[in-house]
């Protein structure tokens, strides 16, 4: 277990996904608005934690670990606090208009046929968070696509939450070597399906810092 929680690529995966919600925060606060932001993507976020740390309190195998899932948790509830309470009059509800539900429902049926235990919530549950957070970008990528010219921190944002899932593959290759018997094929392909749809973004950010232009996605 200790492998899991203190291997290095792992560490520097969850310090990246953390400076991600800084980088939004930080955005919202400080701009005292949400422009390009997609509270959809928030919510299902928001979702994700919830079904995977419901184990917070009675799985505590380390401080290390019991600490990022209370700052994951409270983040992304904090997050949907601004959004819908303090700045809501700046969400773009025109642009993000993706229909969730066509997410939440095959995820929930995929949790349950691909559970481990169908006789455990918190097994299933589990399951489902792995399988929604590999598509919980697609909101945000049509909104922006829908809205075209996309800011500097949004941009940063969504590059800093897709490097998390990229090193998180090289945390995969690490146990593998490291650890014996490790094998977690379910969070093998769901992560590589969601670092993937990362990858359209990454380019025309890379082109758009080469060419010192501001970032567009095409419609």
């Amino acid at each position: 277990m200790a492998n899991t929680v203190f291997n290095p690529f792992r560490i520097l995966a969850d310090l990246t996904h953390l400076l991600s919600i800084i980088i939004l925060l930080d955005k919202i606060r400080r701009r005292k608005n949400c422009a390009g932001i997609s509270f959809k993507t928030q919510f299902l976020l928001a979702i994700v934690f919830t079904a995977r740390y419901l184990d917070i309190f009675t799985n505590t195998y380390s401080l290390y670990n019991t600490i990022f899932k209370a700052v994951f948790l409270a983040a992304s509830y904090y997050t949907l606090y601004l959004m819908t309470f303090k700045h809501a009059g700046t969400m773009d509800k025109e642009n993000d208009i993706f229909q969730i539900l066509y997410l939440i429902i095959p995820c929930v049926i995929l949790g349950f046929i691909f559970s481990a235990d169908h006789t455990s919530v918190t097994e299933i549950l589990w399951t489902f968070s792995i399988i929604l957070e590999s598509v919980v970008i697609l909101p945000q990528i049509l909104m922006l696509q829908k809205t075209g010219e996309v800011e500097n921190l949004t941009a940063n944002y969504i590059v800093a939450l897709g490097a998390y899932r990229g090193i998180y593959m090289l945390n995969w290759v690490y146990r593998y070597l490291t650890e014996e018997h490790y094998s977690a094929p379910l969070v093998w392909v769901f992560g590589t399906i969601q670092t993937a749809l990362y990858c359209d973004f990454f380019y025309y950010y890379a082109v758009s810092r080469v060419k010192g232009e501001k970032l567009v996605l095409p419609n």
